[in-house]
């Protein structure tokens, strides 16, 4: 069975069914726009239309045709909703047939929440190829190891060939770099042949400062009133603003298939209509698409609980569930007793702050934050159920945003790490793993770019003087030490070493543990988090020791974790034992350093 997918958003370059192309672009501050065609000269001037659009319908374009916007004063300008580009961001866009490549597995229809264990990757660094096709021929490694989902970092096409994609200019593109738009769906296609669901990680709230061109007819798009802290803020009051990037979304869920977005950073979207846009964006999304399971994450560090609220039948009213930074600070803290940055904000009571965590969602539930000179953070969370979180203990910004990119691997010892593992896995919430992690992937995952001249200067010392409030940092020579992200090298040495998960050693062995656990989770985990309602979690401290149990239809989990380098007493317990790490944590009167136990007391008692 083969089917084509396409959705026809009201802007950029649409091929019609017979054969003609409509241009559509918002430039509400020229008075005339027309369509070039860079390779043959060739020009057609666009009709104007009320609220400051521009149209053409012609015959003189077709797919695979090169196409730039002319602007009265002679700038020519690639468009902002371009398909895809044909070299970089600064050059012409393509008109693309999106009906051009023939689905396989077109009747793939998700898979719940629930059963979701994320891998977070960037297309860059994950294969040597550095490409989707890269990508693709690994994705059985996914599958024998016991995920059912990747989240592909940015792809949207930013400046140059290699970045970690938050800086894109062009939404709807995705980057030449990685491969052309045919070869992105062909991984998803092959993705979902194989029980895998696909997520794309989506940036909202700026463009990044190379390749974007709207300001020169369209200033309407950005608030110049405020400064996000990469760019520009996006205006959301304007309707063609929020349209944009409705549109955008809906466009990767239907015409790419993806089966869910993480959008990036939406604390920095600030937007005072009387229905702000990320309501909005939900509601869109979940009224178009009804046919199957279509997931919306969000990273927000004002922790809101409302974005997170579920009907009577406990499915999201708006979004899935929110990337729970909270959790991974504090068990960061535990396992490294780091306390600079924000960090800051779990220096103490760590099991505590754990156990709240797993059974109540946030650590900062409306409490001040030190980190943040006292400013009240989050909100009530423990009416919301443990699939409203998505938990790690590694992720993209949590090890890129090092100065040296360092893994946890690198920093905890690794019976420390396997502890965290056995919590993050085996617990109700989402988990989320970053690249390389499942094997213990010991080289750098850095920031790295790629611009040049006086952006590189800038974007290089940037980054050095951000670490200049650090204890080892203070000094210049300290600081010129710190990798230079737009060198080539930055970007080489934060490919992942295949070779480890093949070493017959310790990685090797961290594999098994993972895949131990995932089947463990797939087998008993998954079953019960559909039936954890709000306020169900409840957690208890003893010494070293952590509790935290879930009451459930089936049942009550619990959790019992000794997370120090000390012997502990272990506190009664009955139930069907599910797991424990390491081995003989599971019987005895004491729990061993850096032990997790995970019980299930069925019939609902313990």
């Amino acid at each position: 069975m083969t089917e084509q997918f396409s959705y026809p958003f009201p802007f950029g370059a649409q091929l019609q069914e017979d054969g003609s192309v409509l241009f559509r672009i918002w430039a509400p501050n020229q008075k005339g726009m027309s369509v070039v065609n860079p390779d043959s000269s060739a020009r057609e001037d666009m009709q104007p239309e009320d609220g400051g659009w521009f149209r053409l319908a012609t015959r003189a374009f077709g797919a695979g045709d090169a196409y730039v916007y002319a602007l009265p004063d002679g700038r020519r300008v690639p468009d902002p909703a371009s398909r895809c580009q044909r070299d970089d961001v600064d050059g012409p866009s393509l008109v693309v047939d999106p009906r051009a490549y023939r689905w396989r597995n077109a009747a793939w229809l998700g898979r719940p929440w629930e059963e979701a264990v994320l891998y977070e990757l960037h297309v860059g660094t994950f294969s040597p190829e550095g490409t989707f096709d890269g990508l693709r021929r690994r994705l059985g490694h996914f599958v024998d190891a016991g995920f059912t989902a990747i989240e592909l970092m940015p792809v949207a096409d930013f400046s140059g060939t290699r970045g970690w994609g938050y800086d894109g200019v062009m939404p709807y593109a995705p980057d030449r770099a990685y491969g052309s738009p045919d070869d992105l769906k062909q991984l998803i296609d092959e993705a979902h042949g194989l029980g895998l669901m696909v997520f794309l990680d989506v940036v909202y709230n700026h463009f990044g400062p190379v390749g974007n061109y709207l300001h020169a007819y369209a200033e309407a798009f950005f608030d110049d009133a405020r400064k996000t802290p990469w760019g520009a803020g996006i205006d959301y009051t304007q309707r063609p603003v929020r349209d944009f990037f409705l549109h955008n979304a809906a466009y990767w869920l239907e015409e790419y298939r993806f089966d869910g977005l993480r959008f990036d950073a939406v604390d920095q979207i600030v937007d005072p209509s009387d229905t702000h846009f990320l309501v909005e964006m939900a509601a869109y999304i979940r009224q178009r698409i009804t046919d199957r399971h279509v997931h919306l994450v969000l990273e927000n560090d004002q922790n809101q609980a409302l974005l997170l609220q579920r009907d009577p039948a406990m499915n999201p009213r708006l979004y899935s569930a929110q990337w729970n930074d909270d959790y991974h600070h504090v068990v960061h803290a535990q396992l490294t007793n780091e306390t600079d940055g924000y960090y800051e904000d779990y220096s103490d009571d760590r099991l505590a702050r754990i156990g709240r965590a797993l059974a109540t969602g946030f650590v900062y539930q409306g409490e001040k934050s030190p980190f943040r000179g006292g400013r009240i953070r989050g909100e009530p969370s423990a009416h919301l159920p443990p699939s409203a979180f998505v938990n790690f203990i590694q992720n993209h910004d949590q090890i890129g945003n090092r100065a040296f990119g360092d893994r946890l691997a690198a920093l905890a010892e690794p019976q420390a790490v396997e502890a965290a593992l056995c919590l993050l896995l085996l617990a109700p919430q989402v988990p989320l793993m970053f690249m390389g992690e499942e094997w213990g992937e010991t080289r750098p995952f850095c920031f790295f770019c790629d611009f040049h001249d006086e952006l590189a200067d800038a974007v290089r010392e940037g980054r050095r003087s951000e670490f200049s409030r650090f204890a080892r940092f203070q000094s210049e020579e300290a600081r010129e030490k710190i990798p230079d992200p737009n060198a080539l090298a930055t970007f080489e040495q934060s490919k992942l070493d295949w070779e480890k998960a093949r070493d017959g050693g310790p990685h090797q062995a961290r594999l098994g543990l993972v895949r131990e656990l995932l089947a463990v989770r797939a087998r008993e985990i998954a079953p019960l988090a559909r039936d954890i309602g709000p306020n169900a979690g409840s957690f208890e401290v003893a010494g070293n020791v952590l509790r935290v149990a879930w009451q459930t239809q089936r049942g009550t989990l619990v959790l019992l974790a000794n997370l120090s380098d000390s012997p502990a007493s272990r506190p009664p317990q009955s139930g069907r034992n599910l797991y424990a790490v390491p081995g003989q944590a599971g019987i005895g009167d004491t729990l061993p350093p850096w032990a997790v136990v995970w019980t299930l007391a069925e019939g609902g008692s313990e």
